[in-house]
């Protein structure tokens, strides 16, 4: 019998390869009910660690019989702890998950999603544990970024991978569920971080506006990065086509929903843009455009290789937020019922405009949940 560490990138592949796995969840019931670790094949049970001090004999009663048992908790130690007293109640072995909850939040796992025509390629991070997308478009020894997190150094590091020095950052919000990496990043790096200037109003620091219709062209291949507003998620959000080929959404359109208008208090003020974008601005561009959100809710949305994309024009049969005839019921579904908002939205959004520098922990901790920038 051993306990063995698992890392959150051998989970994520579980996940995106639809493997089994089954989870014994030692945090508390409130923690694991908001939010847990999730797959088409991932079976999980949820015991508080404070549960099993006396004895794990609840927890073996429900264990699978020939399958990986990975034991999860917020930081490592509780999971270290029960997965050491199941192995040896059993004489089996047992996982644990390295770093905790804390480092499953983190992960980006990153899919390639093609090659442009001219040259160039694009990737895509997709953060499992927060349903968060970011992007990496690459041209020779040149990158840009768009909805960049803070989780710089993985970047970074593909980015050396790869041999290129990311020099333009693109945000297509200012971000309420996520604390962006885009200013971070382009001071390490020496390039230019750009920012819709409608959400930029109150910023603290210099930047460069992403204004409508603004084309941004890098790389040996002449890649082009064409900036198009899209209001009703926040004021300024903008996307962001690339080589007229791609549709950086942020969070305005998603695959399986639509942006909500109400993170900074304005639904009621913002619900038409929303409209005007989602039934008039995207209706007017090419309908083969592939589009990619900054933001996934459900699995389903993940196809076989792990991406989140979708035809534009797909999206108009398919998605349902894309078929509300009535302007008045489309404004009461965007306005009313909403899910919670993201913990801590009023603290990043803060983070995110440079008046407020919370430590590494204090981040991390503002982050933790799903996001919630979707109508449902």
């Amino acid at each position: 019998m051993s306990v063995k560490a698992m890392k959150a990138g051998a989970v994520a592949k579980k996940v995106i390869e639809k493997k089994e796995l089954f989870i014994v969840d030692v945090r508390n019931n409130d923690a694991y009910e908001d939010w847990k670790i999730e797959g088409e094949n991932i079976t999980s049970i949820n015991h508080p660690y404070f549960d099993l001090l006396d004895s794990v004999d609840d927890v073996v009663k429900e264990l699978p019989e020939n399958q990986e048992v990975l034991v999860v908790c917020a930081k490592e130690g509780s999971s270290k702890f029960i997965a050491e007293e199941l192995s040896e109640a059993t004489g089996k072995d047992f996982y644990y998950l390295e770093g905790g909850m804390k480092t499953w939040s983190e992960h980006l796992e990153p899919v390639k999603l093609g090659d442009l025509d001219g040259g160039g390629s694009v990737y895509q991070f997709v953060r499992l544990g927060k349903g968060c997308l970011s992007y990496m478009i690459v041209s020779g020894d040149e990158g840009a970024m768009i909805d960049p997190l803070r989780l710089t150094d993985q970047y970074e590091a593909f980015a050396e991978k790869l041999g290129i020095k990311v020099l333009h950052m693109f945000d297509t919000h200012l971000h309420a569920d996520h604390i962006s990496g885009g200013r971070r990043l382009a001071e390490k790096t020496g390039g230019t971080y750009y920012l819709p200037p409608k959400d930029a109003e109150e910023v603290t620091f210099k930047y460069e506006p992403a204004e409508d219709g603004k084309e941004i062209t890098f790389g040996p291949d002449n890649v082009t990065v064409k900036a198009a507003y899209t209001p009703g998620h926040t004021i300024g959000s903008t996307s962001y086509i690339v080589n007229d080929t791609y549709l950086f959404t942020g969070d305005i359109l998603f695959i399986d929903s639509i942006g909500r208008p109400d993170l900074a208090g304005l639904a009621e003020d913002w619900v038409g843009d929303l409209r005007e974008s989602l039934y008039v601005r995207y209706k007017n561009m090419n309908q083969d455009l592939q589009v990619l959100p900054a933001h996934f809710a459900k699995l389903k949305e993940l196809d076989d290789t792990g991406r989140v994309v979708a035809r534009l024009g797909d999206l108009y049969e398919e998605n349902t937020g894309l078929q509300v005839e009535d302007e008045d019921e489309f404004r009461r579904m965007v306005t009313e019922n909403l899910p919670p908002q993201p913990n801590s939205y009023k603290e990043i959004r803060q983070t995110n405009m440079g008046k407020v520098n919370p430590d590494s922990e204090e981040e991390t901790e503002m982050e933790i949940g799903p996001n919630r920038c979707a109508v449902s």
